[in-house]
């Protein structure tokens, strides 16, 4: 699937994207949180080769991301559903998506799909908030500090020196 792995590094950003794998299962775990559950909607929908497909979901799947049901006996044929950690990832896959909207990464000047409040119709974004209060926090405004498990490299890297 990748030549290097990201097994081992003391980082959750390594560890994340070790979990998903790569661009392929991206585009899967988008299909899947937007309700596609069988193969070949999955095939279709992205366009993977099938040998591509089905080791991408055995990757998802053994990263809990994923989980396979049957839905039919004869032949057998399954469907797939994202856990609850599969779910969880939908910030992930958000973020990409305004990151490529701003952007125009899509080459159409506009979105395709927007994120809009169920109630009021209005469009939603990601935005960084206090975890005690739940204002808003400006970008300019964030910053990172060491973490429990942080390493001494860590703690050097964003400058705390204890």
């Amino acid at each position: 699937m990748r030549a290097k792995s990201f097994a081992g590094m003391t980082c959750s950003v390594a560890g994340a994207l070790e979990a998903i794998g790569d661009r392929w299962a991206v585009l899967l775990l988008r299909d899947l949180a937007l309700g596609l559950s069988r193969y070949d909607d999955l095939q279709a929908s992205t366009g993977m080769p099938t040998t591509t497909l089905s080791t991408r979901l055995k990757h998802l799947e053994g990263a809990g991301l994923v989980a396979r049901r049957p839905y039919q006996d004869n032949p057998p044929r399954f469907e797939y559903r994202l856990t609850e950690k599969g779910r969880d990832l939908w910030k992930v896959t958000t973020a990409l998506r305004e990151w490529g909207d701003r952007w125009n990464t899509n080459g159409l000047g506009a979105p395709t799909i927007e994120m809009v409040d169920a109630r009021s119709g209005r469009p939603v974004v990601l935005a960084l908030v206090d975890a005690e209060t739940g204002e808003p926090v400006p970008r300019e405004r964030a910053r990172l500090r060491p973490g429990p498990a942080a390493s001494p490299d860590v703690k050097r890297l964003l400058g705390e020196t204890r």
